[in-house]
């Protein structure tokens, strides 16, 4: 069994395909989405999306947004979002630049959700290609 995996992002569309599941970095746990999931929406950390289809598997970097499932597909919206390859170190320092800028001026909890993005966000230099 198959279902529909589509992945955009304001600059483009990344990917729209059949596959056999998708892993997923929601931002309350990473999860796998397969034909015939239950119906969910939930927010996205920074991490990646894994799309497989037996022994073959794209990755893509996002930076957060949403991801809709349902029985049928799973679409991705993603604030910004990277074919692991594209991935580069001048893109993860500007991420992070981002995300220290935004840490500017907030305090209590969403100071805390601002620290938290940013550790997320420091998290994808492993993701680095060679």
């Amino acid at each position: 069994m198959t279902m529909q995996f589509d992945l955009v992002s304001p600059e483009r569309s990344l990917a729209s395909l059949e596959t056999q599941a998708v892993d997923i970095p929601g931002s309350e746990g990473d999860m796998t989405a397969m034909p015939d999931h239950a119906a969910l929406m939930t927010t996205l950390k920074p991490g990646i999306v894994r799309v497989r289809n037996g022994e073959d598997s794209g990755e893509f970097i996002v930076t957060g947004g949403f991801v809709e499932i349902t029985e049928n597909g799973v679409i991705v919206l993603a604030e910004t979002a990277y074919r692991r390859g594209e991935f580069t170190e001048e893109i993860f320092v500007e991420l992070v630049s981002v995300a220290e800028g935004a840490l500017e001026g907030m305090e209590g909890g969403s100071r805390d959700l601002a620290e938290k993005r940013l550790a997320e966000t420091r998290s994808l230099r492993s993701l680095l290609t060679d």
